[in-house]
């Protein structure tokens, strides 16, 4: 699966550990097409994941949070992920973004 429409923006702490930003703004329309995607990418994300999902600072290895916000007719999605930056490479290649 290639993502249509989540983008993900990379950050590197420097560390070892990643944060991916993805945001799409739709119509209503392709709301659901857009889901669809959270939930591939999530679905991956548990699917390899490299341990406990979790805060980090609580000893979690990954984290993910999503937001929908509906203003007029358009509604914003955003998707944030953060664990180890090679765990987090390998799931943007898979869905080729």
């Amino acid at each position: 699966m290639t993502l249509q429409y989540l983008l993900f923006d990379p950050s590197d702490d420097g560390e070892g550990t990643g944060t991916w930003d993805a945001m799409a703004s739709v119509r209503a329309e392709q709301l659901p097409e857009v889901m669809n995607e959270v939930k591939a990418v999530l679905a991956w994300a548990e699917q390899h994941s490299p341990g406990p999902r979790g805060p980090l600072d609580d000893g979690g290895a990954w984290d993910a949070d999503h937001l929908v916000q509906a203003e007029g007719d358009w509604t914003t999605v955003t998707l944030t992920l953060t664990g180890p930056w090679a765990w987090g490479e390998a799931l943007v290649a898979h869905f080729g973004d």
